[in-house]
């Protein structure tokens, strides 16, 4: 295990890495949103026997965790745990005493589990949970039928990133550790189970027949925010030689046709970063509520419906899940603290593959755009708010209020500045490669990387001491450096973008359709994205754009999402009810909280955003709905979830 120098002590490179000396003198290790000490053993593998019951919204099972003591003496171990009713626990099929600590605001509960005997370092127990989680489990979401395209079945689905696979699972829920995991998963037998690992089988529930018992398999060593579960009324299709997509029927057709480059970009990425080690690549789209675009568990990538728009401009969402494969799932970053480890080099990687399947101009503009989404999240946030920092300290933050676009855009800009300073795409691809393979398998922190860097580039040690390292990591606000960008993909966006924001009322009727008929949906977003940095246009003008361009037409989500703001900012009060259809019909937090927020800050519509929410929140995912009443200063007391 690396340890933060103490040089950089101060700057709070690894206020992660909590140093507490134990009695033996020797420094212990922590994780700020982990009660689990990663210094004092290791869980190496999960057994799992899961009964998912859909009358009373929990899960109840058993959990086997394999556990190595890495020091004499091992005799109390700490698991977390997250609203669970623990039942009761073994050591080696022996009764064992435990005790559940006092609740944390969001760690939630740890439970020590009292060893009947004394490990010695490199000793291994199977430790035996039986539990039950909780109906507000904040890992699990449970859709009604109502709530699903099929209408007929009810739904589960997980999210454990960042730090809620404890609320499912009592376990070392730190990304520093990592474990293999087996499965036994018993559901109704009209649905169907899938979760991140590969599938074993399946049979009748011997204790219910009218049940099945659906089986798994993991054999690469993950982390624990990796664990996932699926259980609805699931259809499959193939879509290449490793891969399928998954879906209620309603999508699987489109998906399938959607997601028909899989392949291709698999390829592609192993070209880049070495062979694909996780056997199969499956492609789950999720109902509405998923919160995210997209979720990087391995064999079983979690994607939101808003990205089958009829159109390729959002196959840049898979290539993001394919690159976590490499760096993310098979290289992790050991505390949420280095998250941009996970997501600078992902996004770095997505757009090489990008690069790949389009050229460099096209790699370039979409380097353009995180620019902008980078100075969006530091607007959003404040240029001084710490969370901005590339590497913030999480002591006492919940990782979810610091999720932002910083980690992957301040990261990937970092990723291009040296791409830049050291001699170009190839030869810095050649530096990933090797980290990956380098710490494959294994969770790191920044002084890893960099000093895996520094060794990888040792002919170039004095470029390396050039950069303001500090200014990059540590410091709030836009990056030291703007990377020079190729615009010749931007030139049209920046030029009709432009023209709109000089435009005075006498020159509207020289805007046409004709403006945007040779842009690709990648420059229409641009566009778009080029007008919500600047002051609100005149309602005139948005209400020309929609007469001749028609933007309220677009299935492209990333475009709806960005004129519905750019309409709600113009305070065009038609738009508004178009806005809050588009942040409750769908829960990716992407649109949904930047649309709560610009009907929010819109005066007369404020109590209108309010109501909204209240009226949708008990339907959307329960880290959206308390992101989003955070965002509206609405008490959650007052409207608790069901």
């Amino acid at each position: 295990m690396s340890r933060c120098p103490l040089r950089r002590m101060s700057s709070c490179v690894s206020g992660c890495l909590l140093s507490v000396l134990g009695l033996s003198g020797r420094i212990k290790m922590s994780d700020p949103c982990s009660f689990a000490s990663f210094s004092t053993c290791l869980t190496k593998h999960l057994n799992l026997l899961l009964h998912v019951d859909f009358n009373r919204h929990v899960i109840r099972g058993k959990v086997q965790l394999t556990v190595e003591a890495l020091e004499d003496r091992f005799s109390v171990l700490t698991l977390d745990t997250r609203d669970l009713n623990i039942t009761s626990v073994s050591v080696n099929q022996q009764l064992t005493h435990f005790t559940l600590g006092s609740k944390h605001s969001f760690k939630g509960t740890p439970l020590d589990i009292t060893l009947p005997f004394d490990l010695s370092r490199g000793q291994q127990v199977i430790v035996e949970v039986a539990y039950e989680t909780s109906q507000s489990a904040s890992a699990l979401q449970w859709l009604t039928p109502e709530q699903t395209a099929g209408k007929k079945q009810a739904y589960l689905f997980s999210q454990c990133q960042a730090h809620h696979c404890r609320s499912m699972v009592p376990c070392q829920d730190t990304p520093s550790i990592k474990h293999t995991y087996y499965a036994q998963v018993s559901v109704p037998k009209d649905l169907v189970a899938v979760m991140s690992a590969v599938r074993d089988g399946q049979e009748v529930d011997p204790q219910d027949s009218s049940r099945i018992i659906y089986r798994f398999r993991q054999p690469v060593a993950m982390p624990s925010y990796l664990i996932a579960i699926v259980v609805g009324a699931l259809e499959s299709r193939e879509i290449g030689p490793r891969s399928r997509v998954w879906s209620e029927k309603e999508f699987v057709d489109k998906a399938a046709i959607e997601f028909s480059e899989t392949e291709t970009m698999l390829k592609t990425a192993e070209d880049l970063a070495g062979p694909y080690v996780w056997g199969q690549y499956d492609i789950l789209v999720l109902p509405p509520s998923f919160p995210y675009g997209g979720m990087e568990n391995p064999c079983l990538t979690f994607a939101t419906p808003t990205v089958l728009a009829g159109d390729k401009s959002l196959s840049g969402v898979i290539a993001h899940e394919i690159s976590h494969s490499w760096t993310g799932n098979l290289v992790t970053n050991r505390t949420w603290e280095h998250f941009w480890l996970n997501e600078g080099h992902t996004v770095y990687l997505e757009r090489m593959i990008g690069r790949c399947m389009e050229g460099e101009q096209f790699r370039q503009f979409k380097a353009m755009g995180g620019w902008k989404d980078l100075q969006d999240s530091v607007n959003t946030f404040g240029a001084d708010n710490p969370l901005t920092n590339l590497v913030p300290s999480l002591q006492n933050v919940d990782p979810d209020d610091a999720f932002s676009s910083v980690p992957y855009e301040k990261g990937f800009a970092l990723l291009y500045h040296l791409e830049e300073l050291l001699g170009g795409p190839e030869v810095f691809m050649g530096f990933v490669k090797s980290y990956i393979q380098r710490f494959a398998y294994s969770s790191v922190t920044t002084d890893d990387w960099k000093n895996y860097l520094f060794t990888y580039f040792k002919d170039k040690v004095d470029i390396l001491n050039k950069v303001d390292w500090n200014a990059w990591m540590f410091t709030p606000g836009m990056p030291p450096v703007k990377p020079k960008y190729d615009t010749t993909l931007a030139d049209a966006c920046i030029a009709l973008s432009q023209r709109w924001i000089k435009a005075k009322d006498q020159d509207l009727n020289g805007f046409g359709e004709s403006d945007v008929r040779t842009l690709s949906s990648h420059q229409l977003i641009e566009f778009l994205s080029l007008l919500l940095q600047e002051e609100p246009l005149p309602l005139t003008h948005v209400k020309k754009m929609q007469e001749v361009y028609n933007l309220n037409a677009s299935t492209n989500s990333e475009i709806r999402f960005r004129w519905l703001r750019l309409c709600v900012r113009s305070k065009w009060e038609e738009a508004v009810p178009l806005a809050l259809k588009m942040a409750t019909e769908q829960g990716r937090m992407k649109f949904t909280r930047p649309l709560f927020r610009e009907v929010f800050t819109f005066e007369k519509y404020r109590e209108e955003a309010v109501r909204v929410f209240v009226a949708h929140r008990a339907a959307m995912h329960p880290v959206t709905s308390g992101l989003v009443g955070k965002d509206l200063k609405v008490d959650a007391s007052s409207t608790a979830r069901h």
